[in-house]
């Protein structure tokens, strides 16, 4: 009996947790505190705490990560590069990551109609990982994503 109410009360807890992690949540993102961790897990060891990666050899999420969904293969991009289709995480909590990482990092950016990454997606996308193209698919995106930036620039 005493272990039936401390299971009970332990669930009442997670629930209460995963509910106030939930308040304010950004689309795509159902446990934002697990994302985080997820974040902290897979992510941070390169991209560092606050996004900004390093110069060397992982490029900033901070101010940048979606503006990639703003040009065509951009948004499959995120999902094929090697430390994202590679990871150990479920489609789902890939997705759910993915999401959370774009809003935590780069909301401003986000598309006003973007469609959160789902499990599905996700799981198609990284069947085709990035290997050896990775950096020329980047260079090739970012010099998009500039172009479109000018583009808007010289309009105002």
């Amino acid at each position: 009996m005493r272990l039936a109410k401390r299971i009970l009360s332990l669930a009442g807890a997670a629930l209460a947790i995963t509910a106030s992690s939930a308040a304010g949540q950004e689309p795509g993102v159902a446990n934002p505190a697990r994302a985080r961790i997820d974040y902290m897990l897979k992510c941070q060891g390169c991209h560092q705490p606050d996004g900004m990666g390093n110069t060397t050899n992982t490029p900033p999420l901070k101010n940048e990560v979606a503006r990639f969904l703003s040009v065509p293969g951009g948004r499959e991009f995120l999902v094929r590069v090697p430390g994202v289709a590679s990871t150990d995480l479920k489609d789902d909590r890939l997705a759910e990551l993915l999401n959370w990482t774009l809003f935590q990092f780069d909301g401003a950016n986000v598309p006003r109609d973007f469609t959160p990454y789902t499990a599905s997606e996700v799981g198609r996308l990284r069947k085709r990982p990035f290997r050896l193209e990775r950096m020329p698919a980047r260079d090739a995106l970012v010099a998009a994503i500039e172009e479109l930036s000018a583009a808007k620039h010289n309009q105002k």
